[in-house]
């Protein structure tokens, strides 16, 4: 699981409900002859869009829930030119499963990432 790059907590229950914090998409572990821990996935926006998604997903299953459970989610873009692929990668990641979602565009994020999402699951 990668570790935050700020001072907040990733995950916080409160009642029935977790919230997710912003995850974008960090490379979690050392590969040889590959990322570095902490860094982007390599390959654009996809690669990093896919990379938030299942960090979204280890966070979520590493509380006890699944992404079946998300009920809300925010996308952050820095190019809504990105809107379409965006879809495309949230609906693989999702399934069939739509929780509420907001995408907004953004001037930048943490560490240059592209995208981040968070989400708000409901756990009871």
């Amino acid at each position: 699981m990668t570790r935050p790059v700020g001072p907040y907590t990733p995950v916080v229950r409160a009642g029935d409900l977790l919230f997710v914090s912003g995850q974008v998409g960090i490379v979690d572990g050392t590969v040889v002859d590959g990322p570095v821990a902490g860094s982007l996935a390599e390959g654009g926006f996809g690669a990093q869009a896919a990379q938030a998604l299942a960090n979204l997903r280890t966070q979520v299953e590493a509380n006890g829930a699944t992404l079946d459970q998300v009920v809300k989610t925010t996308v952050f873009l820095t190019d809504m030119g990105n809107f379409a692929a965006m879809n495309e990668i949230y609906c693989e990641a999702f399934g069939d499963h739509r929780p509420a979602r907001s995408c907004v565009a953004v001037a930048a994020l943490p560490i240059g990432a592209i995208f981040e999402v968070e989400a708000i699951v409901n756990v009871g």
